[in-house]
């Protein structure tokens, strides 16, 4: 297993990490992503630990804490030997405070995650979203106590636009706080609009990345096919699938693309789609996710070997789309602003 520095900190985190979203199927949406339960979630983390993955990811929202409960009881015997990654903003009950970045809310669900997570800190604590209501001194100070008081290791955010993470880097840097080393973001051959500012601020200001849904909520795993019908038991078809609307001409041109690397690699699509992110800039980490040990044993096949330059360039011309404005603009002017993807 490779490991990486984890944004301008000195963690070092394994290139991939394994997502506890399907421990639990506590609802509908949650049980198109799987329904993990304590004996298996155990068989699952054995597997990652002997392959070297050692970070685990979850949240308090996945399936309103019964996910991080599952992992908790997983992990008994096993803490000091693992990172874990959670995260607050989301919604957790019906009151008007029971959502958001405002320090009454983290406080509040940071401690009840330690609870279900039968732990006494959090390694990596996202914010899952941005809140526009909180001033993000509150979040950020809120955030910096409980680094302070040891709570929580490292703080990190996820789903930010390039303005809210600069807002917030700008405010740490400002008054000493902590300040956030990755951004848990959504990135895949099919989805690339991460690379048109957020990677380049990334690169700028030393924030890692951690990449959820590289496979593209399964439409990259080598199950949807030109001519054929979509998989009844997808993620999309079940409910749980994030992002817009899939254009699939497109997706089956990238299909057709990773279809030839994995044939001259003889790796297969999913392995393909994961290890493209790998060579990509500020990636660290890439979480990945398993309903069963089979899968997971394919997820962890996608480490330990790395395509070729001709091989990335094939699957970049095959999933390049055109950016929207300003960044159709500013590649007009490609001196003044380099794309960030050096080969």
């Amino acid at each position: 297993m490779e490991y990486r520095q984890l944004g301008a900190s000195g963690l070092k985190v394994p290139v991939l990490s394994f997502g506890t979203a399907t421990f639990g199927g506590g609802n509908e949406f949650f049980k198109a992503w799987g329904n993990t339960q304590v004996d298996e979630a155990r068989k699952l983390i054995n597997l990652c630990l002997d392959a070297g993955v050692d970070f685990f990811d979850t949240a308090n929202v996945y399936s309103r804490g019964l996910s991080e409960e599952i992992l908790g009881q997983a992990l008994e015997g096993l803490r000091n030997r693992v990172l874990i990654s959670s995260k607050a903003t989301f919604t957790m009950g019906d009151g008007s405070n029971d959502y958001g970045s405002s320090r009454y809310h983290l406080i509040q669900q940071c401690e009840a995650s330690l609870k279900r997570l039968n732990t006494d800190h959090i390694d990596v604590y996202h914010m899952h979203g941005f809140d526009g209501t909180t001033p993000v001194e509150e979040t950020l100070r809120a955030l910096d106590d409980l680094v302070t008081s040891g709570k929580i290791r490292y703080i990190a955010c996820s789903n930010f636009s390039g303005w809210h993470l600069m807002k917030s880097l700008s405010a740490s840097e400002r008054y000493g706080w902590s300040r956030y080393i990755a951004h848990q973001a959504y990135y895949s051959l099919l989805n690339r609009e991460f690379e048109w500012e957020l990677m380049p601020l990334g690169i700028d200001q030393k924030v890692g990345t951690i990449i959820w849904s590289p496979l593209a909520s399964g439409q990259l795993s080598g199950k949807f096919r030109r001519g054929q019908p979509i998989p009844e038991n997808s993620r999309t078809v079940q409910g749980g699938s994030h992002g817009p609307a899939t254009n699939f001409d497109h997706l089956y041109n990238i299909v057709d693309a990773m279809d030839e690397v994995a044939e001259e690699t003889g790796k297969s699509v999913a392995q393909v789609a994961i290890n493209w992110l790998l060579q990509r800039p500020t990636v660290a980490n890439i979480i990945i996710g398993a309903r069963n040990e089979e899968q997971l044993k394919q997820n962890l096949d996608a480490v330990g070997w790395n395509l070729t330059t001709e091989q990335v360039k094939k699957l970049d011309a095959a999933s390049e789309v055109d950016p929207i404005y300003p960044y159709w603009h500013q590649r007009q002017n490609i001196k003044l602003n380099p794309l960030p993807i050096n080969y």
